[in-house]
């Protein structure tokens, strides 16, 4: 009995911050949609940005490798009630099902092309590629899949060096491995490989090992030993970024003052995630988990719901910020016609460059549509909770 209410806190500590991540996810596609510098400028640009629209665009760094790194958590609790063939054929037939629907249903909530011109592979690709090959490696010792997740997280930036030899002149199919680009298929069609899965893959490896952490050992043990993994990655972190030779094929210089130095400081790369970015993020994650003890607060039972139901919401958010962002276009004078044209240089649809809205309306409306999505992933969360009998439920 103490077994079972130690596990269900476990679970919903998880919530909580998968909750958080998604909540913060939304700030920047808000951004995206509607800053009026969103498709102008790199808000990490020091040259142009400001703190302010610097840390909205960092702070949601923190939740791709989180997202993922949980998702490797949650698929090995699975494994307690599930047979190794049952949660193999689940994560395989559900990370095709995701990179469908990266495909068919989310590409077309981003850029509004009916036509499907550009083809995204971004978040849920990576995850559905990730859960994949998971799903195969799951059969092999868990020694084996511990060291193969450390080989590719520790050692894909080993890479870098290799890529930076041949000034970026690599194979189409190792730009889905390692290495981001676009890739054109036709004169009217493209994909934009945002997100090669190798490194998230790695990620999600470790993830579905450290469940282990959550089933295994007891809960002060457990948060101490969670609060250390999580100091140690935030040391190295520090450490390999002063050192700044290997860990991220970016390098920090000083700037013209000491927040801008430490801007560039924790400026590291995303595409693909490079180790000191999973060892920042994921460090702050493990800590998180080791100290937050209240979970039946009202604001974190709100954020739990998102939690509860993250690829629901994760649709819902985006069809929602689309059809805004469509609205507010035509709101301010342009038609349909001029919308379908495009942003020059760019996959997006009903947008113009330079012409949005300011950082502090974007936050505005970033609330208002977390707030909006909250009754339906209620609804959806009571639903699936309901009707655990329906199987298709657990893809969606």
């Amino acid at each position: 009995m103490v077994q079972q209410s130690l596990t269900k806190n476990r679970i919903q500590s998880i919530d909580l911050l998968r909750g958080l991540v998604m909540i913060i996810m939304a700030l920047d596609h808000t951004r995206d949609y509607f800053h009026s510098a969103a498709n102008a400028s790199d808000p990490l640009d020091l040259a142009t940005t400001t703190p302010l629209l610097y840390f909205t665009r960092w702070i949601t760094h923190f939740c791709a490798p989180i997202f993922v790194f949980l998702s490797g958590v949650s698929a090995w609790l699975q494994s307690g009630r599930k047979t190794k063939k049952e949660l193999s054929r689940f994560l395989i037939t559900r990370g095709l099902w995701l990179v469908i629907m990266e495909v068919a249903i989310i590409g077309l909530s981003i850029t509004a092309d009916i036509y499907y011109s550009f083809f995204f592979l971004q978040t849920i690709w990576a995850i559905g590629i990730s859960m994949i090959i998971l799903g195969l490696v799951i059969w092999l010792p868990f020694n084996a899949i511990l060291a193969l997740g450390l080989l590719i997280v520790l050692g894909h930036n080993s890479i870098d060096f290799a890529e930076a030899s041949r000034n970026g002149n690599v194979p189409v199919w190792w730009n889905f491995l390692h290495r981001p680009s676009v890739v054109t298929l036709d004169a009217n069609h493209s994909i934009g490989i945002f997100y090669p899965f190798l490194p998230w893959t790695g990620l999600m490896i470790l993830g579905y090992c450290g469940g282990k952490i959550f089933s295994n050992i007891e809960p002060p043990r457990r948060n101490k030993l969670l609060l250390w993994m999580g100091i140690g990655a935030l040391l190295l972190f520090i450490v390999l970024r002063f050192i700044d030779f290997y860990g991220d094929p970016g390098h920090w210089v000083r700037q013209k003052n000491p927040l801008y130095t430490f801007l560039d400081f924790m400026d590291v790369q995303k595409y693909p995630p490079s180790l000191l970015y999973m060892f920042a993020t994921v460090g702050c994650a493990l800590i998180f988990l080791a100290v937050v003890k209240n979970t039946t607060s009202r604001l974190a039972k709100i954020i739990i719901i998102y939690g509860r139901v993250p690829f629901f919401y994760y649709i819902l958010h985006f069809y929602l910020l689309s059809t805004l962002n469509i609205i507010l276009f035509l709101s301010r004078g342009h038609t349909v016609a001029e919308g379908m044209k495009g942003i020059p240089g760019l996959p997006f649809k009903f947008g113009i460059p330079g012409e949005g809205y300011s950082l502090w309306i974007v936050y505005g409306i970033w609330m208002a549509v977390v707030i909006v999505l909250y009754p339906l992933c209620k609804w959806y969360d009571r639903y699936k909770t309901n009707n655990k009998e329906k199987w298709w439920l657990s893809y969606l």
